[in-house]
């Protein structure tokens, strides 16, 4: 038995996490044990479930919940859960949210403690890192490629979009609880007491792991991204840079490969989503079975 709720009372504590908390509210910074996120339509709420988060609530437009069996088919994996299935028309729940439900369906998640990024890449072949990508559609596609190119793990800088935005989960098509991923920082347990060990000797801790490191960068001595010996590397970690200005020139410098993509008609770069589908597929291809 499902626990349906109609929705009649717009201010009700329990819509907090869908109609008044931002982004960095749901994260929770200070508290991250307590950290939320948002999952948006059945198939990235379906993908979050398959992957273990625990979901807290749901909320869903009621022509959906009685005429779409994606919708019916992630609804069913809350019998008797318990779980508060909040529901409304489509008008009412724009309303209360701010923006057209895709496919009229949110689920709100318990997040999880992030992994330290050395352990995370125990065993990996193929890597990516993302520096300073702030658009978290840009990293929702990332995301999507890094699963569909034989990429194994994504790791982030602290100022890049935090992928369990709604935003970027939701253009990932789930992928992002698909493929391992966490954020570089040092281990201190307080986050006051942590420094920030990007790139320089976060680019050494993944050396001494066994990885050769791949700015993509267009500079002088830039080699091309079907260089036979790159492409030969067994460990590869393949880093891309912020929208705009691209990487920074301390991490280029700390790299062992600054890789361009050969382009014509006097095209010097491409959006960061679209170069990493082509540095994934290109560079993924070791991992190919």
């Amino acid at each position: 038995m499902l626990n349906i709720i109609e929705i009649n009372n717009f201010n009700a504590p329990e819509l907090d996490v869908y109609a008044r908390y931002t982004e960095a509210q749901l994260l929770n910074k200070d508290r991250p044990e307590d950290g939320l996120f948002i999952a948006e339509s059945p198939k990235v709420i379906g993908r979050a479930l398959d992957a273990g988060y625990i979901p807290i609530s749901v909320l869903v437009e009621k022509k959906q919940m009685e005429e779409n069996e994606e919708t019916q088919e992630v609804l069913a994996r809350f019998e008797n859960t318990g779980t508060s299935i909040f529901t409304a028309e489509f008008a009412v729940l724009t309303q209360l949210t701010g923006f057209k439900l895709t496919r009229g369906m949110l689920c709100a998640l318990k997040r999880r403690p992030l992994e330290d990024f050395r352990k995370l890449c125990e065993g990996k072949n193929r890597i990516a890192i993302l520096e300073d990508v702030m658009n978290p559609t840009n990293v929702g596609a990332i995301f999507r490629s890094a699963a569909a190119m034989h990429i194994d793990t994504v790791l982030l800088t602290s100022g890049c979009s935090n992928p369990l935005y709604r935003r970027a989960s939701r253009v990932s098509m789930g992928t992002v609880f698909q493929i391992p991923w966490t954020f570089i920082q040092d281990d201190k347990e307080r986050r006051c007491d942590r420094k920030d060990i990007w790139p320089v000797q976060a680019i050494e801790n993944l050396k001494a792991l066994g990885y050769k490191t791949a700015a993509l960068a267009l500079t002088d001595d830039s080699v091309s991204i079907d260089d036979p010996q790159l492409m030969s590397e067994e460990k590869l970690a393949v880093i891309l840079g912020t929208e705009g200005d691209g990487l920074m020139q301390e991490t280029i410098k700390a790299c062992d490969y600054t890789v361009k993509i050969p382009m014509s008609h006097g095209v010097d770069s491409l959006n960061v989503a679209a170069a990493s589908a082509v540095a994934f597929w290109q560079l993924g291809m070791g991992n190919r079975k």
